[in-house]
């Protein structure tokens, strides 16, 4: 049967599989009720499946191919640290700039709290700024 953490690393892996193949609705059902989302810029932990679906959504319209290559994960009693490899292409806008058709690559340390068999907070730092250097205009003209 497997531990309690063993169970959060594999519903872990088995959400980044189904974000990657695009079923937010699947990724939503594994998050609790009154999920919290802790990410960098917001002044305040945003709340809620929705507000995530939101989020990810956008992020897939952008890259619609992104490809999720976890590299490192380890969890202790309700937690699991990831160190997770994000790749795709840029075809749709994000964060306002438009699609340059440019593939792109970052990382992001990412931390997840479970209650039970779902997920209930995380915190993520995503290598934002690297990630805007590779789809800003001045990016493209460099290359």
């Amino acid at each position: 049967m497997g531990t309690a953490v063993d169970k959060n690393l594999a519903l872990l892996r088995t959400a980044y599989r189904m974000m990657e193949s695009g079923d937010l609705d699947a990724c939503a059902g594994m998050l609790t009720d009154d999920f919290i989302a802790n990410v960098p810029g917001a002044p305040e932990p945003l709340r809620g499946r929705e507000t995530w679906r939101l989020g990810t959504q956008s992020m897939l319209e952008a890259f619609p191919d992104l490809q999720i290559t976890v590299e490192e994960m380890f969890g202790v009693h309700d937690k699991v640290a990831v160190r997770v490899h994000f790749r795709g292409t840029n075809r749709g806008t994000f964060q306002g700039l438009a699609a340059t058709g440019r593939a792109i690559s970052f990382r992001s340390i990412e931390m997840y709290r479970f209650e039970g068999d779902r997920i209930a907070e995380e915190w993520v730092a995503p290598d934002l700024i690297s990630l805007m250097q590779q789809i800003t205009p001045a990016a493209a003209a460099d290359h």
